[in-house]
């Protein structure tokens, strides 16, 4: 990094009044800090890496104290980045600020194939770190297994499940499939047998069915695994709690079971028996019907959930979920994205297939094509349809698509205005976080994230204290400038 550069960035973290996804800042003016190994695992372990800048404290001043000694620094930062493993290569650059002396170690995130990068003095699994917005946070045990199944290639999908039966498969469903390898397969007809095929398959593993085989043509799988299954609901409001007219928490709910592909029908048929529908008279004259969200797109985003889902011991008790909310449908599994693959690059790229095993069986199957067409299907079908671009996110090892539908408007229960609008005119005069909540009737968290920031970015609400977004004494006003407007 240049030194302008450094200057700048320390600039414009103390006029932020906050650390980032990847700065940390360490006081360092009395001594070296006693730990830094955390903040280096969780650095590497995020694709933008990070940079720790010595000599500024954080929290609540953020305030120059410079180094007590940079060439000892320097020495410090490169011990403890050998205590790494694999070793972190920090990039270190001094600058003066105020006349004191800062110093930035840049740290690089590595390559998915070496994570996670761990603090060797206490292991990998007490010494991996992962970074939440601007704390460093300990590795759970399974993510740390992500990391290490993508290293040395576990198959999970290909675990044996050894109280599975092949007696208590589908015949049928096996029959066809063995009927569908040799006719797409040609090199497996002639001399090999049926259950030979079944084991350079992946269906079965020295003659036990495998994971990958179960939940294919098992006529009821989760006799094994209780939890690999489909939980969902249909939410009166906009969060998990609200209830609606008569209490209810939920306007449905399902658990839905059985092999992989009936699960996949089972569950787009909950979702387009409780999507809202309107009639569309085409330019034919017909009535045509248009669901809350594109059908074609729900189908593949399930698919998705359960084919590339992680079927580790980890997470079987984990069942994925789908959870419609009036302005929203949320599908969730466990496993992020395999490999080192950004979520916004979904429907550009190809990332690695988790689950090749089951992913081959249901193309053989026709259930799926195998051929990284899903992502780019969604977007399509959202674009076609008119409604907001699908989200993509991986929250701490948990795959999540959230669909929008555009159809709800938030209102004041009392005066029956659009939100916004509402909380526009309400701030006329200043008014606290509290306040602002309470007239909402949600949660602060809801409140603060869906409404009042958006429009503070709009310009619309103004800070009474913007050099510190989160004080106590924070005032929200309507901005004098958009006041004109609404009048």
């Amino acid at each position: 990094m240049e030194k302008e550069a450094l200057i700048q960035l320390v600039n414009e973290i103390r006029t932020q009044k906050s650390e980032r996804q990847n700065v940390e800042l360490k006081a360092c003016h009395e001594g070296f800090p006693k730990k830094i190994y955390d903040t280096l695992s969780s650095f590497s372990n995020q694709d933008m890496g990070g940079t720790i800048i010595f000599g500024v404290t954080d929290k609540p001043d953020f305030y120059i104290c410079g180094v007590y000694d940079a060439e000892s620094v320097q020495k410090k930062i490169a011990e403890n980045c050998n205590q790494m493993e694999p070793k972190v290569r920090a990039l270190v650059t001094i600058c003066e600020i105020d006349g004191k002396n800062i110093v930035a170690a840049e740290i690089p995130g590595v390559e998915a194939v070496y994570r996670p990068v761990y603090y060797a003095g206490v292991g990998r699994i007490k010494g991996s770190y992962i970074r939440v917005g601007d704390n460093d946070e300990p590795m759970n045990e399974y993510e740390v297994y992500s990391y290490e199944a993508f290293r040395r290639r576990i198959r999970d999908d290909l675990r044996t499940v050894d109280k599975a039966k092949l007696d208590l498969f589908d015949k049928d469903m096996l029959e066809k499939y063995l009927e569908l390898v040799k006719r797409d397969r040609g090199n497996l007809t002639g001399n090999v047998s049926d259950s030979e095929i079944l084991e350079l398959m992946g269906v079965m593993e020295n003659g036990v069915p495998t994971l990958a085989g179960t939940m294919t043509f098992s006529r009821f799988p989760q006799i094994y695994f209780p939890q690999l299954c489909i939980t969902a609901v249909v939410v009166p409001g906009t969060e998990l709690g609200d209830t609606g007219s008569d209490g209810e928490r939920f306007i449905d709910n399902a658990r839905i079971q059985g092999p992989i592909q009936n699960m996949i029908e089972e569950a787009t048929a909950f979702v387009r028996k409780n999507s809202r529908t309107k009639t569309i008279i085409g330019s034919d004259g017909k009535r045509h019907d248009k669901t809350e969200f594109p059908m074609t797109a729900v189908r593949e985003a399930i698919l998705n959930a359960l084919v590339h889902r992680d079927y580790s011991i980890h997470t079987e008790n984990t069942p994925v979920s789908i959870e419609m909310y009036r302005d929203r449908m949320e599908i969730k599994n466990s496993g992020g994205i395999y490999g080192n693959f950004p979520a916004e690059s979904l429907g550009k790229g190809r990332p690695e297939t988790r689950n090749a095993a089951l992913s081959n069986i249901l193309e053989i199957l026709r259930i799926t094509e195998n051929r990284y067409s899903g992502i780019p299907t969604i977007y399509k079908e959202f674009e076609k349809a008119g409604l907001p671009e699908p989200e993509f996110k991986v929250i701490r090892g948990e795959f999540r698509v959230t669909f929008r539908n555009n159809l709800y408007e938030e209102k004041h229960p009392e005066s029956g205005r659009n939100m916004k609008e509402a909380l526009i005119e309400f701030c006329r005069k200043p008014r606290t976080r509290k306040e602002l909540i309470d007239f909402t009737g949600k949660s602060r968290f809801y409140t603060m994230s869906q409404w009042v920031q958006p429009l503070v970015e709009e310009g619309k609400l103004i800070m009474s204290v913007p050099e510190k977004p989160k004080s106590p004494n924070q005032l929200y006003t309507t901005s004098k400038d958009f006041s004109l407007k609404i009048d």
